[in-house]
C-alpha cells in the first residue's frame, strides 16, 4: 500500500498523484490495470505527502487544463530521476502546447541525434505525465507511439490540445474534448 499515492478524477480516467511536504508534484500518471511506478519514488517515498488536501492546486490546474482554460502549469516539481532523465523532461517541458515533435527531434534539441532510443526511454520514465509534457513526442512519422497511460490518453490529450472538432466526455458532462486527426500507428 502507498498512503501517499493518491487519485485524481479526469475526464480520461483516474490519475495518481503524490507531491511532497511543500507541495511539489513528485508523481502524475494515469492510473494503469498494471501499476508502473517511478522505480526511485517506490524506492525512496521520504517527504511525500500523506494528506491528500495537498493536491489541492494539482487538482485545479488539471481541471483547467482538461477544460480548456489552461496551457501552461506553475506547479512546483520535485523530479527524481538521473541526470540525463532530468536533462530530456526539461526539454520536455519546452514544447508548446498544441505542438508535437519527434523522439529523434527530442534528441537533437539535446545536442546528439544519436541518443533517440536513449530518449524514448527517458521519456518513458517520465513521473509526471501531462505536466512534462511527455504526450507531446511522436515517432518521426507522425504516428503515434510510446505512451505509459495509454495511446487512447495520447490521442484525447493531443485533440485537447490542438483545439480540433468537439466531443461530449460522458464521464464529465459539459466539459469537452476535441477530436484530433493526429495518426495513430497502423
Amino acid at each position: 500500500m502507498r498512503p501517499w499515492l493518491h487519485v485524481i478524477p479526469s475526464p480520461l480516467g483516474p490519475i495518481d498523484a503524490a507531491v511532497d511536504a511543500a507541495g511539489a508534484v513528485a508523481y502524475l500518471c494515469f492510473t494503469r490495470p498494471v501499476q508502473r511506478m517511478s522505480r526511485p519514488l517506490d524506492r525512496d517515498p521520504a517527504g511525500l505527502s500523506l494528506d491528500p488536501r495537498a493536491l489541492e492546486p494539482v487538482r485545479r490546474q488539471l481541471d483547467q487544463y482538461f477544460r480548456g482554460e489552461r496551457r501552461d502549469f506553475d506547479l512546483p516539481l520535485a523530479l527524481r530521476g538521473t541526470p540525463f532523465q532530468l536533462r530530456v523532461w526539461a526539454e520536455l517541458q519546452r514544447i508548446p502546447y498544441g505542438t508535437t515533435i519527434s523522439y529523434g527531434e527530442l534528441a537533437r534539441r539535446l545536442g546528439d541525434p544519436n541518443l533517440t532510443r536513449a530518449v524514448g526511454a527517458a521519456n518513458g520514465a517520465n513521473p509526471v505525465s501531462i505536466i512534462v509534457p511527455c504526450h507531446r513526442v511522436i515517432g518521426a512519422d507522425g504516428s503515434l507511439i510510446g505512451y505509459g497511460g495509454g495511446l487512447e490518453n495520447k490521442r484525447a490529450l493531443l485533440a485537447l490540445e490542438q483545439g480540433s472538432r468537439p466531443i461530449e466526455t460522458p464521464l464529465f458532462p459539459g466539459l469537452v474534448l476535441a477530436e484530433s486527426s493526429v495518426r495513430s500507428p497502423s
